[in-house]
Protein backbone atom coordinates (compact mmCIF):
# COMPACT_ATOMS: atom_id res chain seq x y z
CA UNK A 1 0.00 0.00 0.00
CA UNK A 2 0.49 3.79 -0.57
CA UNK A 3 -1.05 5.99 1.88
CA UNK A 4 -1.69 9.81 1.80
CA UNK A 5 -2.69 12.36 3.68
CA UNK A 6 -3.87 15.74 1.71
CA UNK A 7 -3.99 18.63 4.11
CA UNK A 8 -5.84 22.00 2.93
CA UNK A 9 -3.93 24.53 5.24
CA UNK A 10 -5.99 27.71 6.10
CA UNK A 11 -5.52 30.22 8.39
CA UNK A 12 -5.61 28.44 12.08
CA UNK A 13 -7.26 25.18 10.65
CA UNK A 14 -6.59 22.44 7.96
CA UNK A 15 -9.18 20.22 6.29
CA UNK A 16 -7.54 16.35 6.33
CA UNK A 17 -8.80 13.40 3.77
CA UNK A 18 -6.65 10.14 3.63
CA UNK A 19 -6.21 7.36 0.60
CA UNK A 20 -4.39 4.08 1.60
CA UNK A 21 -3.75 3.88 -1.85
CA UNK A 22 -4.99 5.25 -5.44
CA UNK A 23 -8.42 5.13 -5.95
CA UNK A 24 -8.83 4.28 -2.19
CA UNK A 25 -10.32 7.21 -0.15
CA UNK A 26 -10.16 6.27 3.93
CA UNK A 27 -12.97 7.64 5.83
CA UNK A 28 -14.82 11.09 5.13
CA UNK A 29 -12.68 14.62 5.54
CA UNK A 30 -12.74 16.27 8.55
CA UNK A 31 -11.40 19.51 10.06
CA UNK A 32 -8.22 19.95 12.46
CA UNK A 33 -7.06 23.35 14.46
CA UNK A 34 -3.76 24.48 14.51
CA UNK A 35 -3.63 23.61 17.91
CA UNK A 36 -1.67 21.07 20.10
CA UNK A 37 -5.16 19.31 20.86
CA UNK A 38 -5.78 19.68 16.81
CA UNK A 39 -2.65 18.62 15.75
CA UNK A 40 -2.54 15.64 18.19
CA UNK A 41 -5.82 14.38 16.98
CA UNK A 42 -3.84 14.73 13.32
CA UNK A 43 -1.01 12.92 14.55
CA UNK A 44 -4.08 10.30 16.01
CA UNK A 45 -4.95 10.18 12.64
CA UNK A 46 -1.96 9.32 11.16
CA UNK A 47 -1.52 6.60 13.33
CA UNK A 48 -4.95 4.94 12.24
CA UNK A 49 -4.36 5.36 8.80
CA UNK A 50 -0.59 3.67 9.35
CA UNK A 51 -2.35 0.50 10.72
CA UNK A 52 -4.77 -0.09 8.43
CA UNK A 53 -2.04 0.46 5.16
CA UNK A 54 -0.44 -2.77 7.26
CA UNK A 55 1.98 -0.31 8.79
CA UNK A 56 3.29 1.59 5.78
CA UNK A 57 3.46 5.56 7.11
CA UNK A 58 1.55 7.49 5.15
CA UNK A 59 3.45 11.02 3.56
CA UNK A 60 1.16 13.85 3.87
CA UNK A 61 0.89 16.42 1.35
CA UNK A 62 0.02 20.17 1.74
CA UNK A 63 -0.20 23.01 -0.11
CA UNK A 64 2.14 26.19 -0.03
CA UNK A 65 0.01 28.80 2.41
CA UNK A 66 2.70 31.64 2.69
CA UNK A 67 2.67 31.09 7.08
CA UNK A 68 -0.24 29.48 7.47
CA UNK A 69 1.04 25.71 6.99
CA UNK A 70 4.48 26.69 9.24
CA UNK A 71 2.75 25.26 12.60
CA UNK A 72 1.88 22.28 10.80
CA UNK A 73 5.02 21.69 9.27
CA UNK A 74 6.64 22.18 12.34
CA UNK A 75 4.77 19.45 14.20
CA UNK A 76 5.33 17.05 11.83
CA UNK A 77 9.21 17.09 12.04
CA UNK A 78 9.06 16.67 15.73
CA UNK A 79 7.09 13.93 14.80
CA UNK A 80 9.29 12.67 12.02
CA UNK A 81 6.65 12.16 9.31
CA UNK A 82 7.39 13.03 5.49
CA UNK A 83 5.25 15.44 4.09
CA UNK A 84 5.64 16.84 0.64
CA UNK A 85 4.93 20.66 0.53
CA UNK A 86 3.06 21.50 -3.37
CA UNK A 87 3.56 24.36 -5.46
CA UNK A 88 -0.01 25.85 -5.63
CA UNK A 89 0.25 26.43 -9.23
CA UNK A 90 0.86 22.73 -9.35
CA UNK A 91 -2.29 21.84 -7.00
CA UNK A 92 -4.60 24.55 -9.14
CA UNK A 93 -3.51 22.81 -12.13
CA UNK A 94 -4.72 19.11 -10.90
CA UNK A 95 -8.02 20.85 -9.54
CA UNK A 96 -8.82 22.60 -13.13
CA UNK A 97 -8.53 18.90 -14.44
CA UNK A 98 -12.31 18.20 -12.82
CA UNK A 99 -15.34 19.41 -15.28
CA UNK A 100 -17.17 20.03 -12.07
CA UNK A 101 -16.72 23.00 -10.60
CA UNK A 102 -16.60 23.29 -7.31
CA UNK A 103 -14.50 25.11 -4.67
CA UNK A 104 -14.46 23.56 -0.96
CA UNK A 105 -12.11 22.72 1.46
CA UNK A 106 -12.45 19.01 1.51
CA UNK A 107 -12.50 18.66 -2.77
CA UNK A 108 -9.31 20.35 -2.10
CA UNK A 109 -7.60 18.23 0.23
CA UNK A 110 -9.47 14.85 -1.71
CA UNK A 111 -7.56 16.61 -4.93
CA UNK A 112 -4.07 16.95 -2.87
CA UNK A 113 -4.31 13.46 -2.26
CA UNK A 114 -5.53 12.53 -6.08
CA UNK A 115 -2.21 14.80 -7.19
CA UNK A 116 0.54 12.54 -5.13
CA UNK A 117 -0.47 9.48 -7.08
CA UNK A 118 -0.75 11.43 -10.29
CA UNK A 119 2.78 13.45 -9.98
CA UNK A 120 6.24 11.91 -8.90
CA UNK A 121 6.33 14.68 -5.98
CA UNK A 122 9.56 14.53 -3.79
CA UNK A 123 9.76 15.21 -0.25
CA UNK A 124 10.20 18.48 1.15
CA UNK A 125 13.99 19.57 1.57
CA UNK A 126 13.78 21.68 4.79
CA UNK A 127 16.41 24.69 4.39
CA UNK A 128 18.79 24.85 7.32
CA UNK A 129 18.01 27.17 10.65
CA UNK A 130 20.74 29.68 9.84
CA UNK A 131 19.36 30.49 6.17
CA UNK A 132 15.98 30.76 7.40
CA UNK A 133 16.67 33.03 9.81
CA UNK A 134 19.05 35.01 7.69
CA UNK A 135 15.95 35.00 4.73
CA UNK A 136 13.43 36.14 7.56
CA UNK A 137 16.12 39.08 8.37
CA UNK A 138 16.71 39.91 4.89
CA UNK A 139 12.94 39.98 3.97
CA UNK A 140 11.77 41.94 6.95
CA UNK A 141 15.05 44.54 6.18
CA UNK A 142 13.21 44.74 2.71
CA UNK A 143 9.68 45.76 3.81
CA UNK A 144 11.33 47.93 6.09
CA UNK A 145 13.25 49.97 3.91
CA UNK A 146 10.60 50.12 1.17
CA UNK A 147 8.46 51.74 3.87
CA UNK A 148 11.10 54.18 5.19
CA UNK A 149 10.96 54.91 1.52
CA UNK A 150 7.88 55.77 1.46
CA UNK A 151 7.83 58.14 4.68
CA UNK A 152 10.84 60.04 3.09
CA UNK A 153 8.84 60.65 0.04
CA UNK A 154 5.74 62.43 2.38
CA UNK A 155 8.82 64.15 4.46
CA UNK A 156 10.31 65.52 1.16
CA UNK A 157 6.86 66.81 0.12
CA UNK A 158 5.98 68.62 3.40
CA UNK A 159 9.52 70.29 3.51
CA UNK A 160 8.23 71.99 0.46
CA UNK A 161 5.55 73.59 1.96
CA UNK A 162 7.40 74.28 5.25
CA UNK A 163 11.38 75.00 4.71
CA UNK A 164 11.85 74.09 0.61
CA UNK A 165 15.49 75.75 1.10
CA UNK A 166 16.90 73.42 3.97
CA UNK A 167 17.76 70.55 1.53
CA UNK A 168 20.70 72.26 0.81
CA UNK A 169 22.30 72.78 3.60
CA UNK A 170 23.52 69.02 4.49
CA UNK A 171 24.78 66.88 2.39
CA UNK A 172 22.51 64.40 2.43
CA UNK A 173 18.65 65.24 3.97
CA UNK A 174 18.44 62.11 5.12
CA UNK A 175 21.50 61.83 7.77
CA UNK A 176 20.87 61.53 11.25
CA UNK A 177 22.42 65.11 11.64
CA UNK A 178 20.30 66.86 9.09
CA UNK A 179 17.40 65.30 10.39
CA UNK A 180 18.07 66.06 14.18
CA UNK A 181 18.82 69.34 13.21
CA UNK A 182 15.39 69.92 11.49
CA UNK A 183 13.57 68.66 14.03
CA UNK A 184 14.90 70.98 16.16
CA UNK A 185 14.78 74.07 13.90
CA UNK A 186 11.70 72.51 10.98
CA UNK A 187 11.04 76.65 10.52
CA UNK A 188 12.72 80.04 9.20
CA UNK A 189 11.63 81.71 12.32
CA UNK A 190 12.80 78.63 14.46
CA UNK A 191 16.29 79.30 12.85
CA UNK A 192 16.03 83.01 13.09
CA UNK A 193 14.83 83.31 16.65
CA UNK A 194 18.05 82.52 18.05
CA UNK A 195 21.80 83.42 17.88
CA UNK A 196 23.92 81.62 15.21
CA UNK A 197 26.08 80.50 18.25
CA UNK A 198 23.47 78.96 19.40
CA UNK A 199 23.10 77.39 16.40
CA UNK A 200 26.55 76.11 15.60
CA UNK A 201 26.27 74.68 19.22
CA UNK A 202 23.73 72.62 18.79
CA UNK A 203 24.93 71.30 15.35
CA UNK A 204 28.28 70.44 17.13
CA UNK A 205 26.69 68.23 19.20
CA UNK A 206 24.74 66.13 17.36
CA UNK A 207 27.83 65.50 15.08
CA UNK A 208 30.65 65.62 17.65
CA UNK A 209 32.69 63.71 14.78
CA UNK A 210 32.87 67.00 12.92
CA UNK A 211 35.45 69.73 13.66
CA UNK A 212 34.43 73.33 14.51
CA UNK A 213 35.07 74.83 12.03
CA UNK A 214 32.76 72.44 10.03
CA UNK A 215 29.67 72.50 11.73
CA UNK A 216 30.10 76.76 11.96
CA UNK A 217 29.91 76.43 8.36
CA UNK A 218 26.78 74.41 8.38
CA UNK A 219 24.88 76.91 11.01
CA UNK A 220 25.85 79.72 8.31
CA UNK A 221 23.96 77.76 5.78
CA UNK A 222 21.22 76.91 8.20
CA UNK A 223 20.54 80.96 8.51
CA UNK A 224 21.76 81.71 4.68
CA UNK A 225 18.45 78.71 3.97
CA UNK A 226 16.42 80.39 6.09
CA UNK A 227 16.69 83.78 4.88
CA UNK A 228 16.11 82.41 1.16
CA UNK A 229 12.77 80.64 2.44
CA UNK A 230 9.77 81.52 1.02
CA UNK A 231 7.53 80.57 3.86
CA UNK A 232 9.04 83.04 6.28
CA UNK A 233 5.52 82.85 8.49
CA UNK A 234 3.99 79.33 8.31
CA UNK A 235 0.04 79.72 8.19
CA UNK A 236 -0.66 75.96 8.92
CA UNK A 237 0.31 74.55 12.21
CA UNK A 238 -0.72 71.13 11.15
CA UNK A 239 2.36 70.97 8.80
CA UNK A 240 4.85 71.58 11.34
CA UNK A 241 3.36 69.23 13.27
CA UNK A 242 3.33 66.33 10.96
CA UNK A 243 6.92 67.40 9.75
CA UNK A 244 8.08 66.43 13.40
CA UNK A 245 6.47 63.02 13.45
CA UNK A 246 7.53 62.47 10.10
CA UNK A 247 10.82 63.03 10.85
CA UNK A 248 11.05 61.06 14.16
CA UNK A 249 9.41 58.13 12.29
CA UNK A 250 12.51 58.15 9.36
CA UNK A 251 15.01 58.26 12.16
CA UNK A 252 13.58 55.04 14.03
CA UNK A 253 13.96 53.13 10.10
CA UNK A 254 17.14 54.45 10.57
CA UNK A 255 17.64 52.61 13.78
CA UNK A 256 15.63 49.88 13.44
CA UNK A 257 17.67 49.28 9.54
CA UNK A 258 20.80 49.59 11.13
CA UNK A 259 20.20 46.71 13.80
CA UNK A 260 19.26 44.34 10.73
CA UNK A 261 21.89 44.93 8.78
CA UNK A 262 24.39 44.38 12.17
CA UNK A 263 22.32 41.60 12.79
CA UNK A 264 22.39 40.27 9.10
CA UNK A 265 26.17 40.43 8.70
CA UNK A 266 26.67 37.95 11.71
CA UNK A 267 24.63 35.74 10.86
CA UNK A 268 26.02 35.83 7.41
CA UNK A 269 29.31 35.37 8.19
CA UNK A 270 28.61 32.29 9.57
CA UNK A 271 27.59 31.17 6.34
CA UNK A 272 30.02 29.69 4.05
CA UNK A 273 28.55 30.34 0.75
CA UNK A 274 28.50 34.25 1.79
CA UNK A 275 31.92 34.28 0.90
CA UNK A 276 31.97 32.84 -1.82
CA UNK A 277 29.34 34.28 -3.15
CA UNK A 278 30.81 37.78 -2.70
CA UNK A 279 33.58 36.44 -4.60
CA UNK A 280 31.52 37.57 -8.16
CA UNK A 281 32.70 40.86 -9.10
CA UNK A 282 29.37 43.30 -8.36
CA UNK A 283 27.78 41.48 -5.62
CA UNK A 284 28.10 43.12 -2.01
CA UNK A 285 27.33 42.24 1.11
CA UNK A 286 23.47 42.71 1.21
CA UNK A 287 22.93 41.21 -2.68
CA UNK A 288 24.85 38.10 -1.09
CA UNK A 289 22.72 37.75 1.78
CA UNK A 290 19.81 37.87 -0.40
CA UNK A 291 21.09 35.54 -2.63
CA UNK A 292 22.28 32.66 -0.25
CA UNK A 293 19.02 33.14 1.97
CA UNK A 294 16.13 33.00 -1.03
CA UNK A 295 18.33 29.93 -2.46
CA UNK A 296 19.15 27.67 0.47
CA UNK A 297 21.22 24.76 0.29
CA UNK A 298 21.77 24.44 -3.04
CA UNK A 299 21.52 20.76 -3.14
CA UNK A 300 17.98 21.31 -3.59
CA UNK A 301 18.58 21.77 -6.90
CA UNK A 302 20.01 19.05 -9.17
CA UNK A 303 20.27 21.57 -12.42
CA UNK A 304 21.13 24.67 -12.65
CA UNK A 305 18.02 25.47 -15.23
CA UNK A 306 15.86 24.43 -12.13
CA UNK A 307 17.50 26.88 -10.28
CA UNK A 308 16.47 29.55 -12.96
CA UNK A 309 13.12 27.86 -12.94
CA UNK A 310 13.27 29.01 -8.95
CA UNK A 311 14.26 32.30 -9.83
CA UNK A 312 11.69 32.64 -12.51
CA UNK A 313 14.02 34.25 -15.21
CA UNK A 314 13.26 31.27 -17.19
CA UNK A 315 11.38 31.80 -20.92
CA UNK A 316 7.96 30.98 -21.00
CA UNK A 317 7.06 29.48 -24.26
CA UNK A 318 3.52 29.00 -25.70
CA UNK A 319 2.76 26.66 -29.01
CA UNK A 320 0.13 25.53 -30.66
CA UNK A 321 -0.84 23.98 -34.03
CA UNK A 322 1.01 26.21 -36.49
CA UNK A 323 1.64 28.99 -34.02
CA UNK A 324 4.40 29.74 -32.56
CA UNK A 325 5.05 32.87 -29.63
CA UNK A 326 8.31 34.52 -31.29
CA UNK A 327 8.08 36.64 -27.98
CA UNK A 328 8.71 34.61 -24.90
CA UNK A 329 8.69 36.64 -21.43
CA UNK A 330 10.22 35.25 -18.39
CA UNK A 331 7.88 33.08 -16.25
CA UNK A 332 8.26 34.95 -12.97
CA UNK A 333 7.00 32.49 -10.85
CA UNK A 334 9.74 32.33 -8.80
CA UNK A 335 10.82 33.80 -5.77
CA UNK A 336 10.81 37.79 -6.52
CA UNK A 337 13.24 38.86 -3.98
CA UNK A 338 15.78 36.26 -5.40
CA UNK A 339 15.05 37.89 -8.89
CA UNK A 340 15.19 41.80 -7.84
CA UNK A 341 18.95 40.94 -5.95
CA UNK A 342 20.08 39.25 -9.32
CA UNK A 343 18.87 42.17 -11.05
CA UNK A 344 20.73 44.56 -9.38
CA UNK A 345 24.07 42.15 -9.00
CA UNK A 346 24.08 41.98 -13.00
CA UNK A 347 23.84 45.87 -13.05
CA UNK A 348 26.80 46.36 -10.76
CA UNK A 349 28.59 44.07 -12.44
CA UNK A 350 28.29 45.44 -15.96
CA UNK A 351 28.86 48.92 -14.48
CA UNK A 352 31.87 51.10 -14.96
CA UNK A 353 34.23 50.81 -11.69
CA UNK A 354 35.74 54.25 -11.95
CA UNK A 355 33.83 56.95 -10.20
CA UNK A 356 35.09 59.12 -13.44
CA UNK A 357 35.97 58.30 -16.74
CA UNK A 358 39.42 59.37 -18.01
CA UNK A 359 39.02 57.35 -21.02
CA UNK A 360 36.86 55.51 -23.56
CA UNK A 361 38.17 52.32 -22.40
CA UNK A 362 35.68 50.24 -20.69
CA UNK A 363 36.65 48.60 -17.18
CA UNK A 364 33.31 47.04 -15.54
CA UNK A 365 33.63 45.44 -12.23
CA UNK A 366 32.59 41.81 -13.31
CA UNK A 367 34.61 42.04 -16.87
CA UNK A 368 33.61 38.60 -17.74
CA UNK A 369 29.71 39.27 -17.52
CA UNK A 370 29.98 42.68 -19.36
CA UNK A 371 31.72 40.94 -22.57
CA UNK A 372 28.71 38.43 -22.34
CA UNK A 373 26.64 41.64 -22.48
CA UNK A 374 28.38 43.35 -25.00
CA UNK A 375 27.69 40.13 -26.65
CA UNK A 376 24.44 39.97 -26.28
CA UNK A 377 23.65 43.65 -27.13
CA UNK A 378 26.10 43.36 -30.45
CA UNK A 379 23.53 40.61 -31.45
CA UNK A 380 20.86 43.05 -31.20
CA UNK A 381 19.31 41.91 -28.53
CA UNK A 382 17.62 45.21 -26.49
CA UNK A 383 18.38 46.35 -22.89
CA UNK A 384 16.07 43.80 -20.81
CA UNK A 385 16.99 41.20 -22.94
CA UNK A 386 20.61 41.30 -22.73
CA UNK A 387 20.07 42.14 -18.70
CA UNK A 388 17.97 38.97 -18.44
CA UNK A 389 20.48 36.99 -20.26
CA UNK A 390 22.94 37.95 -17.78
CA UNK A 391 21.25 36.98 -14.98
CA UNK A 392 20.68 33.53 -16.52
CA UNK A 393 24.45 33.47 -16.93
CA UNK A 394 25.07 34.80 -13.12
CA UNK A 395 22.56 31.76 -12.03
CA UNK A 396 24.65 28.98 -13.59
CA UNK A 397 27.90 30.52 -12.02
CA UNK A 398 25.84 30.97 -8.76
CA UNK A 399 25.52 27.26 -9.21
CA UNK A 400 28.64 26.09 -10.30
CA UNK A 401 30.24 27.69 -7.63
CA UNK A 402 28.04 26.44 -4.79
CA UNK A 403 28.34 23.20 -5.86
CA UNK A 404 32.00 23.14 -5.95
CA UNK A 405 32.33 25.42 -3.18
CA UNK A 406 35.20 27.50 -5.08
CA UNK A 407 35.26 31.24 -5.25
CA UNK A 408 34.59 32.59 -8.65
CA UNK A 409 38.69 33.36 -9.60
CA UNK A 410 38.78 28.86 -9.50
CA UNK A 411 35.71 29.14 -11.98
CA UNK A 412 36.63 27.57 -14.92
Amino acid sequence: MNPVVGLDVSKGESQVQAFLEKGKPYRKSFSIEHTIDGLGKLVEFLQEVERQAHGHPPSVVLESTGHYHTPVIQFLEEKKYVYIVVNPLISHRAKSSSLRKVKTDAVDAYHLCELYYKEDLEPYKKRGIQLLNLRNLTRQQETIAEISANIKLQLHSLLDQVFPEYRGVFGSLYSKVSLLTLRSFPTSEAVLNVDESVLVEKIASLCKSRSEKWAKEKAQKLREAALRNPFQRNLYESHIFNLEILTNIVLQYQEHLSKISTEIDVLAKEIEEYQIIQSIPGIGEKIAATIISEVGEIDRFNHPKKLVAFAGVDPSVYSSGKFTASVNRITKRGSSRLRHALFMAVQCGIRDSRKKKTTDEILARNKRLREFYDKKREEGKPFRVAIIACVNKLLHWIYALLKSNKPFQDLA
